[in-house]
């Protein structure tokens, strides 16, 4: 009976917490402009910051905090403010051919610095602020029990398991958005992805928005 709940659970959970939303496209926007290695930092911070808000939805935590008004308006707020800002940074991060370092001679100059991916805080910033966080994960939560005849190991289970699938989806989306970087070898091709990539993040946090009203 366990194994049967806690594969359903995941079969509920794996679609609804790994759709698109803020924290899935900007993962796979800093995977298509800035690699996996310099976005490993900013998928550990949204993993911590989403299994936070797990936690909170564990505890009950999170359904005082939404239930006032000005906590909830705060949260979105500060999730809004950084996503459009992340949709910039990507959209104008500067498009590097990827035979640029081995084509270069010594006695050309070094080129600028390439320009940082968002890092560990700002994930763990958008992960907490992020409103679809909060209800696909709280959505699971209370439609689901694995072990109904134990509410403490009923919620350590579900805690465990839900952890994992946060890990797997996002670390997903962050490969699935480096598969596009081998097409930034291409100004062209490389802009217009980083745009897309953008455009598709604000949407996101739109989608998300629209869902809380």
């Amino acid at each position: 009976m366990v194994i049967e709940n806690l594969l359903l659970l995941w079969l509920a959970a794996l679609p609804l917490m790994g759709s698109p939303g803020p924290a899935t496209i900007s993962l796979a926007a800093s995977g298509s402009a800035f690699g996996i290695r310099a976005s490993l930092g900013y998928l550990g911070g949204i993993i911590t910051g989403t299994i936070a808000v797990l936690l909170l939805v564990a505890t009950g935590i999170a359904t005082a905090l939404l239930a006032h008004p000005i906590a909830g308006q705060v949260l979105t707020a500060i999730a809004a403010i950084y996503i459009l800002y992340l949709a910039w940074k990507i959209a104008t991060a500067p498009i590097r051919p990827a035979h640029a370092t081995a084509d270069r001679s010594a006695h050309q100059p070094e080129p600028t610095p390439a320009p940082k991916a968002p890092d560990f805080r700002g994930g763990m910033m958008l992960a907490i602020a992020n409103p679809k966080a909060f209800a696909a994960i709280g959505a699971v939560y209370a439609a689901h029990a694995i072990a109904p005849h134990s509410l403490w190991l009923d919620n350590a289970l579900k805690i465990a398991a839900l952890a994992l699938v946060i890990v797997l989806v996002n670390s997903l989306w962050l490969i699935f958005g480096a598969g596009f970087a081998r097409l930034l070898s291409d100004p062209r091709f490389g802009r217009l992805i980083n745009i897309l990539f953008a455009v598709l993040l604000i949407a996101s946090l739109a989608m998300a928005l629209l869902s809380l009203s």
